[in-house]
């Protein structure tokens, strides 16, 4: 059984686009839509799925740039992940601030720090023993200091480090979330540019068809005006 041929205007009705939007994916995602004898693009089954599931990506979200990667990797969900890994490497230094306008390791530090500190004033007092002699104490004081920094330390790289990826979280998304708005705001700009150059060339088109037109209803009258002529000439006094 022959596969079914759609024209571009039955196509974009079906997947509820305009037609142009089918020339323009076509381009910019370099799709392989096949043509007739006359070079006339048409469309199979194959191509209007392709086209819906293309829609679909885009009311999802996604970007022509990763929409083309998708269609033509054999793993789809890897390219994405390297287009997002891609996306984040090139998010600004500045964007490491926090909406407190600290930097995270200044945030997590000075949080550690201002409560163990806290915690060192109160506790060694109770550690000494009043009876012992103050070198003794001096000694006790000072292990408890190397230990308590010891902590400090370890307890400052934790924080550091879960406030690392909660910011690299929040950093990621909101990169995504403004490259996804450009991105989408230069498809929009590159789609009406080719709507425009589209109704350009089809106004240019009617335009010379028509001129072609009249030029040959033009020709055919001038033709059979001079073949009623030559038919005078040839009988001047025609029969009644």
């Amino acid at each position: 059984m022959e596969n079914v041929r759609y024209m571009i205007s039955d196509a974009a009705n079906i997947v509820n686009v305009e037609s142009h939007v089918l020339r323009y994916w076509e381009e910019e995602l370099e799709l392989q839509i096949p043509r007739n004898e006359m070079g006339h693009r048409y469309y199979t089954e194959e191509n209007i799925a392709q086209f819906q599931k293309i829609k679909e990506w885009k009311e999802q979200g996604y970007q022509l740039k990763a929409i083309r990667m998708m269609i033509h990797s054999s793993n789809p969900e890897q390219e994405l992940e390297n287009y997002a890994a891609a996306a984040l490497k090139q998010k600004p230094e500045n964007y490491s601030e926090n909406l407190s306008g600290q930097r995270p390791e200044n945030y997590g530090a000075n949080n550690v720090i201002r409560m163990n500190r806290e915690y060192m004033e109160t506790v060694p007092g109770a550690m000494m023993d009043r009876h012992e002699n103050p070198v003794s104490n001096t000694v006790k004081l000072e292990q408890f200091q190397s230990m308590m920094l010891t902590i400090v330390k370890q307890a400052v790289e934790e924080n550091n480090q879960a406030l690392g990826k909660e910011v690299g979280v929040q950093v990621g998304d909101r990169v995504l979330k403004e490259m996804n708005y450009l991105m989408r705001e230069q498809d929009e700009a590159e789609e009406e540019r080719f709507r425009k150059l589209d109704a350009a060339i089809r106004t240019h088109q009617k335009g010379r068809r028509f001129h072609r037109e009249k030029k040959e209803k033009k020709e055919k009258e001038t033709a059979s005006r001079k073949l009623l002529e030559k038919d005078k000439n040839l009988n001047p006094n025609p029969t009644v």
